[in-house]
């Protein structure tokens, strides 16, 4: 296996660099079972929020929110990897800098909103617990939650340029 300083951008498999093909061929079934796996939980999840009014809570908003984070890892991210993994390593489609881009800003996006969404679910669970139940009322109205949603994929479309070897 390379040492990081060989390690690139380019690299078929953004978390593993293998030059093995078993490994790579592995990996790439890992990689289809968990955008099939994910996929199918976060679609499910989705689904029964907006199904059941009882579910439709301001912390399922957030859960929800997390979900469709996801979604763009596992059902867009993830099958990409497993394709690119059983292509030969020095394959012209590996070395396109736009496709390259698209698929480290599909990840860095999928990643930042879901981890602002797990804040959102954890400050929501501080406020209900800490606060008085009419503070609570007033911080997680409908209007408040959509903006704090809005505001985790803006925050999250503006920090994914900046992720470190993105633009390298």
């Amino acid at each position: 296996m390379p040492n990081a300083s060989s390690w690139s951008a380019s690299s078929p498999l953004l978390l593993l660099w293998e030059d093995s093909s078993g490994t790579r061929i592995f990996l790439s079934l890992l990689y289809a079972v968990l955008a099939i796996s994910g996929t199918l939980s976060n679609v499910m999840v989705i689904y029964l929020v907006f199904s059941f009014k009882k579910l439709q809570t301001t912390s399922n908003a957030f859960i929800v929110n997390g979900c469709a984070a996801d979604l763009s890892v596992c059902a867009l991210w993830m099958p990409q990897e497993a394709v690119l993994g059983l292509l030969p390593p020095n394959s012209s489609s590996l070395r396109s800098t736009e496709y390259r881009l698209l698929r480290g800003g599909l990840l860095g996006l999928g990643l930042t909103v879901s981890l602002a969404s797990h804040l959102l679910v954890a400050f929501n669970r501080y406020v209900l617990i800490t606060k008085l139940p009419s503070v609570y009322q007033a911080l997680y109205q409908r209007r408040h939650t959509g903006c704090m949603i809005g505001l985790s994929w803006a925050l999250a479309l503006l920090l994914v340029p900046l992720l470190p070897g993105l633009w390298t």
